[in-house]
């Protein structure tokens, strides 16, 4: 298989858990808090599942002619396909091999992310509705949560609604703080729906990003995301609090996140709405203790 940049950063003479441990390691990814909160093999388990996000997205992400990517990502889903057979040869899919079973991990929820990664090729997505965006949200970062949640030991009563409910949470954070990030690779996850009921008639990320009506649209969409968390909290108030320290975490990070965004505002887009590592640490011993 093509390698990406998190791969690339790790020998392939260690064993597999060694090396999703390492990308995990040298990634300085946030989830890596919430990751170590996790039982030894539920934590091996998630770190081989963000070094499978990481990778699949690096492949997305990184500059290369789009037929190239489609084919690195087709070798992924051949992997998955690999994985559930119990033959794969990669050492991320080879680092998932037990937990597929012990966790029940489901094979569509691979594949979705796989999907989801795929909708940012070419010109990138470009949602025409609502249910175009909570589709993409769905793939990238609720299938991740479908995963996860089975091998946090979530109640299955509780589980998918959670996963679906804190992921469109988390990735409606994330395209809000990343709006001129992705502008500046020519990316727009705005619904054009959205953008037409507040008289945004452009498609061009800068002239949607300099419009006086921007504001309008992302307030809506942070209520949007602001109603997700609560339906994650209550859910997970539904359930066992020692299963969802892991996505307790990250729902509490991402919350701040989102809360410095609406204090900004939506014209100084640059300015970094970041959380410092004092912080984190209080939210650490807050809710992951």
């Amino acid at each position: 298989m093509s390698t990406s940049t998190a791969a690339a950063e790790v020998s392939e003479d260690l064993s597999p858990a060694e090396y999703v441990a390492k990308i995990v390691a040298s990634s300085g990814t946030s989830f890596a808090l919430g990751m170590r909160v996790l039982p030894p093999k539920r934590r091996d388990a998630m770190y081989a599942l963000y070094a499978f996000c990481r990778v699949v997205d690096d492949i997305v992400d990184e500059p290369d002619e789009e037929e190239n990517q489609r084919k690195r990502l087709d070798e992924w889903r051949h992997q998955i396909d690999l994985l559930y057979d119990k033959k794969p040869t990669h050492p991320i899919a080879l680092a998932l091999v037990d937990s597929v079973k012990e966790y029940a991990l489901p094979k569509e929820e691979f594949v979705a992310i796989i999907d989801g990664m795929a909708m940012d090729l070419g010109a990138g997505i470009r949602p025409a509705d609502q249910a175009g965006l909570a589709l993409y949200c769905r793939r990238v970062a609720g299938a991740v949560g479908m995963i996860s949640v089975n091998i946090f030991g979530v109640a299955p009563k509780i589980g998918p609604a959670l996963a679906v409910a804190q992921g469109e949470a988390l990735q409606l954070t994330n395209i809000l703080r990343d709006l001129a990030e992705d502008a500046a690779i020519g990316r727009l996850y705005l619904p054009v729906d959205l953008l037409e009921k507040y008289g945004i008639e452009s498609r061009d990320p800068d002239q949607v990003l300099a419009h006086p009506n921007l504001a309008s649209v992302c307030r809506e969409l942070a209520a949007q995301a602001r109603q997700r968390y609560r339906e994650a909290d209550a859910l997970m108030a539904q359930t066992n609090r020692r299963a969802v320290r892991p996505s307790r975490l990250m729902l509490e990070m991402y919350r701040r996140i989102l809360e410095r965004l609406e204090r900004r505002g939506w014209k100084d887009l640059q300015r970094d709405v970041g959380i410092s590592k004092a912080r984190k640490i209080w939210v650490f011993l807050r809710y992951g203790l």
